[in-house]
């Protein structure tokens, strides 16, 4: 049986060792699991219309869940969770939906909610779920927390519309929780960290990440993928961009470092994308050419990231990575700042 590693929950921090950049170099940063994809609507105890964009957590008992996105034939959305012992196969997945919008307390979630992403937070002994609650006035931010992700305490709208992409850090900073999220507005859609004293009252907005301009790969928009690793260099960030072209847009990952006790400065931004819609299941679909995560889980060995995501908006699947190799491939190829100025 394939397995991968796995890390207490509240295991957060990555081995200080050096990656040698030269090693690294010469290596895709993400390398996809050979059976990919490898979870689909047909697979779902229930009818569906498609399965993708999980969150990711291990669990206490070394099982992985995946909070997937379950898209219904009428095409609202809710949650399911997904378990299995080896994060690859043998996926044992709730009979019935784990959380689903609820309109008549949560008038928000009237068309459904999205993208989860999922942070255990030591500090509470739970896991914070950031998802996207989608009705007529658009797209917010909503959070949860959980002890089991089977009942689940809802704070409801934490950031009004239009706005997505949203993780919880996993420790306070400087006294405040930080909610990194991505509002859309006339000037574009650009990264933000936003700060509470509660998780219910959030203040001290600060753009982290803007959409670079022009030809970039991450031109038109951006946002967060899964949620930030704590590494001794900096918070590791995998980001999404978006570029329009004549065919579509395509959505490829970049990424960025930022500083561990004020994590509104960035350090590093990545020159180029590192990961991007090649095998069919990720360029055919119900959108074509996406790639999309919202959850990683990280290895026993502190290193070693599972990358589970969305492909094509249609399945999930999964690609492994060197987190030393990431920050080593960003040391050779990164502007400093956010890289805006190119």
């Amino acid at each position: 049986m394939n397995r991968l590693l796995y890390p207490a929950p509240s295991s957060n921090a990555v081995a200080p060792e050096q990656s040698n950049p030269a090693a690294c170099a010469d290596l895709p940063l993400f390398t996809r699991y050979s059976d990919n994809p490898i979870l689909s609507g047909h697979d779902w105890p229930y009818a569906v219309n498609s399965v993708f964009n999980a969150g990711a957590v291990i669990l206490p008992d070394g099982n992985t869940l995946l909070l997937c996105r379950v898209e219904d034939r009428r095409g609202l959305s809710h949650l399911c969770a997904a378990r299995s012992e080896n994060g690859i196969d043998g996926w044992r997945i709730d009979p019935e939906p784990t959380l689903m919008g609820n309109p008549g307390q949560y008038p928000e979630e009237v068309w459904g909610i999205e993208d989860p992403r999922i942070t255990y937070v030591p500090e509470l002994e739970q896991y914070a779920v950031a998802y996207t609650s989608f009705a007529r006035g658009g797209p917010g931010v909503s959070l949860a927390l959980t002890y089991d992700f089977k009942s689940f305490k809802r704070f409801g709208v934490i950031m009004p519309p239009e706005d997505k992409d949203a993780a919880l850090l996993p420790r306070r900073i400087n006294g405040y929780w930080a909610l990194i999220h991505r509002p859309m507005t006339a000037l574009g859609a650009h990264m933000w960290i936003s700060y509470s004293p509660d998780l219910q009252h959030w203040g001290s907005h600060k753009v982290i990440l803007q959409a670079r301009r022009g030809g970039w790969w991450d031109a038109n928009k951006i946002g967060l993928c899964s949620p930030p690793i704590e590494t001794p260099k900096g918070w590791l960030m995998i980001y999404h961009g978006v570029r329009r072209t004549a065919s579509g847009s395509i959505y490829r990952l970049g990424l960025a470092l930022f500083d561990l006790e004020h994590p509104e400065i960035c350090l590093q931004r990545g020159d180029s994308w590192v990961f991007g819609p090649e095998a069919p299941y990720e360029r055919v679909g119900d959108v074509h050419d996406v790639v999309f995560p919202c959850g990683q889980t990280i290895g026993a060995d502190g290193d070693t990231i599972n990358l589970y995501y969305g492909a094509a908006d249609s399945c999930i699947a999964l690609a492994t990575g060197s987190i030393r190799c990431l920050l080593a491939w960003l040391d050779a190829n990164s502007s400093a700042g956010d890289g805006t100025e190119q």
